[in-house]
């Protein structure tokens, strides 16, 4: 039987192909991406990571087994402490406030995809949970090594980029898809179409949150 992963991977390579063509990540590769693009991807990306952080903890609390309760309580702590510090340093760089930045409202599309993951933490399976979160690591770790191939060493968002091509983020993501295989492989074949369901989703929610900080994406009525 086909793994989980090696399905929903396949399942998704349309998708996956256009959210390396978006012109967010096609600028970023190139260091050419808009400042003012970068502050705000910044900033719902940190407000992001604080849910997907929850949403770690809730999985790491339902795990049937101590490796996943400990691979997501890790991954928990690293969205809030390792994230944050890569953060505040571009904050820094970029004239951007903590506080200010921690304070601002989430775009439709944060809030739409935080929204997807905290649902589905409490009120679906714990199989399906592990499917709605791979994406952000494994889509991540798939762009980040993209871009880290093509772009100058000069780029103004190598460290970035860096993040999400490094060898130890990558050891992250094939733990978790090992994870997301044996829940697969322990559930039925409902449980399986499900996971498929949240993990499409989920990609769809990355294309779109790349999509939204290249237009700057704001509510239609304040």
């Amino acid at each position: 039987m086909t793994g989980f992963c090696e399905a929903a991977w396949a399942e998704t390579q349309v998708l996956r192909e256009a959210i390396h063509a978006l012109p967010f990540n096609r600028d970023l590769a190139a260091g050419a991406l808009d400042a003012e693009r970068f502050r705000f991807y910044m900033v719902q990306d940190a407000l992001y990571l604080v849910e997907y952080s929850r949403s770690l903890s809730i999985a790491s609390a339902r795990a049937p087994d101590q490796p996943a309760m400990v691979r997501f309580a890790e991954a928990a702590r690293e969205a809030v402490v390792v994230e944050r510090a890569l953060h505040e340093s571009y904050f820094a760089r970029f004239g951007l406030d903590p506080a200010t930045a921690a304070a601002s409202e989430p775009s439709p599309t944060c809030l739409g995809y935080t929204g997807f993951l905290l649902s589905t933490a409490l009120t679906g399976t714990y199989e399906t949970l592990v499917a709605a979160l791979l994406p952000c690591f494994w889509i991540y770790q798939d762009v980040g090594t993209a871009i880290a191939a093509q772009s100058a060493p000069d780029n103004p968002y190598r460290a970035w980029i860096d993040t999400y091509a490094d060898p130890a983020f990558a050891e992250s993501v094939e733990a978790v898809k090992a994870i997301a295989d044996r829940a697969a492989a322990a559930t039925t074949e409902a449980g399986r179409a499900a996971m498929m369901r949240a993990f499409v989703r989920s990609t769809q929610y990355e294309w779109m949150f790349w999509d939204s900080a290249y237009r700057l994406e704001t509510w239609p009525i304040g």
